[in-house]
């Protein structure tokens, strides 16, 4: 009960955390709406390039194995992922599809630390952390609302393909620890302000990433035994700029 609790207190955060800032960019937008305008050949421009900050939260979710209600993990009262915060950075490629549509690459770097609870019957608990640096590159259709004055709303979706370039589990892959894969696949849905400045362009995006890959390790492990796959969810502030 009490990892539940804290996973739903997770979860609400992350939404009040996004809804507050789609709250703040809205009233930016009304701001900016009948400034004069800034760049205003900027989105006729075939390609154009970028960089990116990112700022994520993410966790792992699990689903149990047919082992998981045998004698041997009876002990076993659930396991439960947490969310943990995280960065990332990047470039951004932009293709012009049409006036409201674009396809973006953002290849990135990102820096994740993942963590596991597995809780016991006698109350005690146990902790795998997973810290990892996944190269990742999102394949992306923006759809963009009309321009007003020097703001643009858009909405995002796609998938990003990622592989483990570093991380502490490599090393700790043992029969003591849990054993996750190196490559992750998400799908990716979200929504941005575009702000135009006299000599660049900010991007301001909320990103839902939902990974669609089972992440759990082949390691004959304690660890991986109770469980039949581990998938992750991230959410994702990012700062783009043009």
């Amino acid at each position: 009960m009490r990892a539940t609790y804290f996973r739903n207190k997770f979860t609400v955060l992350g939404i009040q955390v996004a809804s507050l800032l789609l709250m703040t960019f809205a009233a930016e937008a009304q701001h900016y709406k009948w400034a004069p305008r800034n760049n205003p050949e900027f989105d006729r421009r075939k390609f154009s390039y970028g960089f990116m900050i990112g700022l994520h939260t993410s966790m792992y979710e699990v689903s149990y194995s047919d082992q998981f209600v045998t004698q041997k993990f009876d002990t076993v009262h659930s396991v439960q992922g947490s969310f943990t915060g995280g960065f990332s950075l990047g470039f951004l490629v932009n293709l012009r599809l049409n006036e409201f549509l674009d396809l973006r690459v953002l290849p990135k770097a990102g820096f994740y630390n993942h963590k596991l609870t597995y809780y016991f019957t006698d109350k005690t608990s146990r902790t795998q952390r997973i810290e990892t640096t996944m190269v990742e590159l999102p394949f992306l259709l923006k759809y963009k609302s009309m321009r007003r004055g020097n703001v643009r709303m858009y909405m995002v979706g796609g998938f990003t393909p990622g592989i483990e370039a570093s991380g502490k589990n490599d090393a700790e892959a043992t029969t003591e620890s849990i054993d996750i894969k190196r490559f992750n696949l998400t799908l990716d849905a979200g929504i941005g302000f575009d702000f135009y400045f006299p000599l660049f362009k900010l991007s301001q995006e909320i990103r839902f990433s939902r990974g669609i890959v089972n992440m759990l390790g082949s390691e004959n492990s304690i660890y991986n035994q109770p469980l039949k796959g581990i998938t992750t969810n991230t959410i994702s502030v990012y700062f783009i700029f043009q």
